[in-house]
């Protein structure tokens, strides 16, 4: 149904060009990345890769059967065995599990490949997809918590168990 490949300099423009198809659809339920992301994409991605290099960070872009990018899932800020999880699936695969797979394959990731104990994951209240997601990918919620200035949850999964 999909497969996961870690972030590499080649999926550039397939990567850009899924990011400014959905920007609108994203920008519906998760903060706007702004202009600036556009702008200076080249050198956000070349930062983004030299954070993978040095293990800071685990980004991976989400591929259908068909060979086409239609989301991205990362892993960030990690720190004696804790990531945060964060994921987007763009609007023509939504709703189609895509986002629940994505999810699910990355936390065998996190406990396998990249040795994590625990993910932390945040959403908005009103982001029902998220939510819905991280409930079937076993998240809890632990905490309530504002995210881009809206009120959400933040939510834990400890992995490997």
């Amino acid at each position: 149904m999909l497969r996961l490949e870690r972030l590499r300099a080649d999926h550039a423009p397939a990567l850009l060009a899924f990011e400014r198809e959905n920007r609108e659809y994203f920008a519906r339920s998760i903060s706007d990345r702004g202009d600036a992301y556009f702008e200076e994409f080249a050198a956000m991605l070349r930062a983004r890769l030299a954070e993978q290099d040095a293990g800071v960070c685990h980004f991976h872009v989400v591929v259908a059967d068909q060979g086409e990018l239609v989301g991205r899932v990362n892993l960030v800020d990690v720190e004696e065995g804790d990531a945060e999880l964060g994921y987007r699936i763009g609007e023509r695969a939504a709703g189609r599990g895509m986002a629940t797979a994505a999810v699910e394959e990355v936390c065998r990731l996190a406990a396998t490949a990249y040795r994590l104990s625990t993910l932390t994951a945040y959403t908005t209240l009103d982001n029902v997809a998220s939510m819905t997601v991280l409930g079937r990918n076993g998240f809890t919620v632990v905490a309530d918590a504002t995210v881009g200035g809206r009120p959400g949850l933040r939510y834990r999964r400890l992995l490997g168990v």
